[in-house]
């Protein structure tokens, strides 16, 4: 592992924040440690993470306002850890902008796997070669080569998740990409709840791409098979 690699985990845990550190600086990361929410942001600043790994349920500032604040300044991929692990808290935390999400209690083996899997990803992702030149509409431009995308000519922020499922469907555009290939070809990964882990996804792009998000004209659902990006100049 790069020694380069630097993990901040926030978490009001003094004791689980003291093994998380121990844990990974021996597998050669170089992990940092915020108790707070705004200790946690402070650290952002900073550190420059290529990774936060970040607790819901923490006093003042929680993790929910923690993650919202952490996207609104940096795509850096966040793996929320909770103890809370009823489906709302799941999506909430999807929503807000995590990459993934891991249950209390955890083993440190699983969360290494899940933290080692969206590093590659992301290193895999900046590799990439996408084929294919500039997807434009009227009010939408997805640029693959260099990894931007402008809605009105504004730029538009998205995390490295959004923005490589983003790329697989203006790569197909209008091509329908089942719930399972766009699972495949972003996560890695197959699921037989593929549908849901990605709805939250699809919701958060449709927020910030469509001028109308319940009435998308970009960002296309086929009902109980998955999504197309609409082709350009036409549905």
């Amino acid at each position: 592992m790069d020694p380069r690699t630097k993990l901040l985990f926030v978490d009001d845990d003094l004791l689980l924040l003291q093994g998380l550190e121990t844990h990974f600086r021996r597998l050669g990361y170089a992990p940092y440690a915020a108790s707070t929410g705004s200790e946690g942001l402070r650290q952002m600043y900073a550190v420059q993470p290529d990774l936060v790994a970040l607790d819901l349920m923490m006093p003042q500032l929680d993790g929910c306002e923690t993650c919202r604040r952490i996207r609104e300044m940096s795509t850096v991929p966040i793996v929320i850890l909770s103890a809370r692990d009823q489906e709302v808290d799941r999506v909430t935390g999807l929503k807000l902008g995590a990459d993934d999400y891991l249950s209390k209690p955890f083993s440190l083996k699983e969360l290494d796997a899940r933290i080692e899997a969206i590093l590659r990803r992301r290193r895999q992702w900046g590799q990439s070669h996408w084929p294919g030149a500039s997807y434009v509409t009227d009010d939408l431009l997805i640029d693959p080569q260099h990894w931007e995308v402008r809605r009105n000519g504004e730029r538009v922020a998205l995390t490295a998740t959004e923005l490589r499922l983003l790329l697989h469907l203006a790569e197909n555009a209008g091509r329908v990409l089942s719930h399972q290939q766009l699972l495949e070809r972003t996560w890695g990964t197959r699921d037989p709840d593929a549908e849901e882990h990605i709805k939250p996804y699809i919701w958060r792009l449709r927020q910030k791409l469509e001028a109308d998000p319940s009435h998308p004209t970009h960002l296309l659902t086929e009902r109980g098979f998955g999504y197309r990006l609409a082709a350009p100049g036409g549905a």
